[in-house]
């Protein structure tokens, strides 16, 4: 029996040095936790460019991170994402 994987939604923009630096330190953690044998994600990105309201939305918040009903904004801290992918992909299901 295999658990779907969940989806972690990374906004983003061209050129954004931040939402760069924040791909590369998502991709290491979710590595880092299929190495430890811990629950991952599937990560798709979204081009705040391409879509008017997610630009007003997101503008001076990216890197932001989504899943399901969590969000992280500003997602630049290595704790911090950290901390975003235990809460979100550690919950015991109930």
């Amino acid at each position: 029996m295999t658990a779907s994987r969940p989806e972690i939604v990374l906004y983003t923009r061209e050129g954004c040095h931040l939402c760069d630096e924040t791909r590369v330190m998502l991709q290491s953690l979710l590595e880092d936790r299929a190495a430890r044998g811990q629950r991952t994600a599937i990560v798709r990105e979204r081009d705040i460019a391409a879509d008017p309201e997610l630009e007003r939305a997101w503008f001076t918040s990216i890197p932001v991170l989504e899943a399901g009903s969590r969000r992280l904004e500003l997602a630049t801290s290595l704790n911090g994402v950290r901390r975003f992918l235990a809460e979100t992909l550690d919950e015991v299901l109930a």
